[in-house]
């Protein structure tokens, strides 16, 4: 061997190496960037004991055509389906969780917004022959199903800031609700 060659090959190796570490090195994991600041977007003070608080929470997704699941008077769970697409569909699952606090209750709220696709699968049916064994055909008609394809908190300040001055406006201190109460009263 040449003496060139003997020292090409050993830089080869150490490209090689330092190339296969770079592709072997995984992302940074999400919780990285967590930052847990103590200023939060998912949480409002209500001067309701909780129960009172998570009713008017309810009260608000039911407005906004969310399904309730549960009944449990401190936690509210409510879903809403959307399809932007004929072929996608999303789902907003929202929860509201209200605790005691010195004011009367806080209300956390989460978000959670998932993602469909339309996907076809096609699918086999097995049959069975006496003497050869099972043989396994392809079925003609494929089938479509709607399949998660992703799914993430929401955590933009403005739809929580919504979803809270909703809930604050049904709390009878806004003016529409106050005009509701004292027509009610008159009659």
């Amino acid at each position: 061997m040449s003496c060139t060659r003997r020292r090409f090959v050993p830089v080869l190796a150490i490209i090689a190496a330092l190339a296969g570490g770079g592709c072997a090195s995984k992302p940074p994991s999400v919780y990285q960037s967590e930052s847990f600041q103590r200023e939060s977007p998912f949480v409002t003070w209500s001067t309701r004991e909780p129960a009172g608080a998570c009713e008017l929470g309810k009260r608000a997704l039911l407005s906004q055509g969310y399904q309730i699941d549960g009944s449990d008077a401190v936690r509210v769970k409510g879903q809403k389906m959307f399809q932007p697409k004929p072929d996608q569909g999303v789902s907003l699952d929202i929860t509201l969780v209200c605790l005691p606090s010195n004011v009367g209750a806080v209300v956390y709220a989460n978000a959670l917004q998932t993602r469909f696709a339309l996907k076809a699968a096609s699918s086999s049916t097995g049959v069975s022959v006496a003497g050869i064994g099972s043989i396994s055909l392809p079925w003609a008609a494929d089938k479509e199903a709607m399949v998660k394809v992703g799914e993430e908190t929401v955590t933009d300040p403005d739809f929580y800031r919504r979803l809270f001055a909703l809930i604050d406006a049904l709390d009878g201190t806004s003016v529409g609700s106050a005009d509701l109460g004292s027509s009610e009263a008159a009659r």
